[in-house]
């Protein structure tokens, strides 16, 4: 059995707006990935899709808009919501707090897969 630590020291700012802790990426765990996102008061992502992966958004604190090809909806701490591959998307946090949430990756995350196509 093999047990991952999550860093929190290692949170690093994407270029499409987000705060990212990786907690579970590896080459050894091919099938999912998991890493905390964190999207500050005001500020909505890039949108972007993921091709060849499914997505899973989880929230954990905050309220946010995320936009799936073309259709918002309002998320609230709890709230679970899946996006297909070569969806396009964005979240936008609509809140005073900072919105966190797990992002689920099956198979894992790969930077190859990601593909900005803001206007």
């Amino acid at each position: 059995m093999k047990v991952y630590k999550t860093d929190k020291k290692k949170e690093y700012l994407t270029d499409e707006g987000c705060h990212i802790i990786e907690i579970l990426n590896n080459s050894q765990s091919e099938a999912v990935s998991i890493a905390q996102a964190r999207v500050e008061p005001g500020v909505r992502t890039r949108l972007h899709t993921l091709s060849d992966t499914t997505e899973v958004y989880y929230i954990l604190t905050g309220e946010g808009l995320a936009t799936i090809d073309q259709e918002s909806k309002r998320l609230v701490v709890g709230d679970c919501i899946v996006i297909q591959p070569d969806e396009p998307q964005c979240i936008e946090n609509t809140g005073s707090e900072d919105l966190t949430f797990l992002c689920v990756c099956q198979p894992r995350f790969e930077f190859s897969n990601y593909k900005d196509v803001e206007q």
